[in-house]
């Protein structure tokens, strides 16, 4: 049985300056930014075993083992937050082995875990950016993250994986630096952010921006905008869980409080399981920081980005630095369904980027890749261990000592 990742440390990066403030790609300025991030494993010597792994939307840099606690993020580390995300995945012996790779997970700029966000204190003021906080991008997101991998002296990623909205934020990485990376491992993601999504985001800003407490942003110093967050993570959460597994959960876990509303009362299990589910979130996220993740999925262009009119153009770059893909499908996802996946492969393929393409079938939905790691362990091994190229059982990078 592999052996768990036991305890793991919230660290803090911090780069700009007054004189060389961060510039996101709205135009707007900080003086200094800070990012949070965690680390597993050990760094070689060449440092060539590092591997990025970009968070989900309310996820954090906490992947792996327990953190009781991260300073900066008032009660919003709660108990829920205590186990790494991907803690099933990371370890000795695990898909990301301990042993040989040394992973790194921070939380996105603009979040609310510990890196610079709506809810950390504006030094210009003494109190929370709030609405002051700039507009995020995805390419905003990894510049942050690769000033985090120069301070490490990292220059060119082993690997870089995300999962969900991780995943745009790795082909983003992969096709505006594709020198700082080798292997790119989208999973449950897409290349383009679609119709649906767009609309079923939409929704989750409006219930926020709705709230009465919201108040532009602007609500540190009273009450938060809880019944507008919590409807906008029950938009979500019935992307992320198949509809047959909200069905058992909520035959399992009947939180059956008499939740009334101004006139209808909750009188169905899955209807009590999704008030339980908004519920919880809001005491562990913040309505600002779901806000600036949204959007900057929202305006998802990764074209845009690297300032070409093609994805063919887009992908040629990953061709020419020699990058492969591994390209995770889950047959019952309602949040980024398989044939987006299909599409980015498409891509890949036109522009001659050497690429895998698996589906996983599963009955958890898009959560799969949080909670099924046989699935998808033997593929990620495959790819680490560079036995893709041309069946190669080489292993380019070796148990640190």
């Amino acid at each position: 049985m592999s052996k768990a990742v036991k305890t793991a440390e919230t660290k803090f990066f911090h780069t700009g300056s007054a004189s060389a403030p961060f510039t996101f790609a709205s135009g707007a300025q900080l003086p200094e930014i800070t990012v949070a991030y965690e680390t597993y494993g050990k760094l070689n010597a060449a440092k060539s075993n590092a591997i990025l792994l970009f968070h989900a939307l309310s996820g954090s840099q906490h992947a792996a083992g327990v953190t009781t606690e991260v300073p900066g993020t008032d009660q919003r580390w709660t108990e829920d937050c205590h186990n790494g995300w991907w803690d099933l995945f990371i370890g000795p012996d695990k898909a990301l082995d301990t042993k040989r790779y040394f992973i790194i997970c921070a939380n996105y700029l603009g979040g609310c875990y510990g890196s610079s966000g709506p809810a950390s204190v504006n030094p210009a003021t003494g109190s929370p950016y709030g609405s002051a906080f700039p507009e995020v991008r995805t390419s905003d997101v990894v510049r942050s993250q690769l000033a985090l991998l120069d301070s490490l002296g990292i220059q060119q990623l082993h690997a870089v994986i995300g999962a969900s909205v991780g995943g745009l934020l790795a082909i983003n990485l992969a096709t505006l630096y594709p020198e700082r990376v080798r292997l790119v491992v989208p999973i449950a993601s897409g290349c383009r952010t679609t119709v649906l999504t767009r609309l079923t985001l939409f929704e989750q800003v409006l219930a926020i921006e709705n709230d009465p407490h919201f108040r532009g942003g602007n609500f540190y110093d009273g009450a938060a905008p809880e019944y507008g967050l919590a409807l906008a993570r029950m938009i979500s959460h019935k992307t992320f869980v198949h509809l047959d597994a909200i069905e058992r959960r909520a035959r399992q876990d009947v939180k059956n409080g008499g939740d009334t509303l101004s006139w209808y009362r909750v009188q169905h299990n899955v209807e009590s399981y999704m008030l339980h589910q908004g519920k919880k979130f809001v005491k562990r996220f913040d309505a600002n920081t779901y806000l600036r993740i949204a959007d900057m999925w929202l305006r998802y262009d990764p074209l845009r980005d690297a300032g070409v009119q093609t994805y063919g153009e887009l992908f040629a770059r990953s061709a020419a630095a020699g990058q492969h893909y591994l390209v995770f499908s889950i047959d019952s996802d309602f949040c980024f369904y398989p044939e987006e996946q299909a599409e980015l492969v498409s891509h890949l393929e036109k522009a001659e980027v050497s690429s895998m393409h698996i589906t996983v079938h599963s009955d958890k939905g898009h959560d799969s890749f949080l909670l099924e790691p046989q699935l998808y362990t033997p593929h990620l091994s495959f790819t680490l261990d560079g036995r893709w190229n041309k069946g190669s059982v080489d292993r380019p990078v070796q148990e640190v000592e």
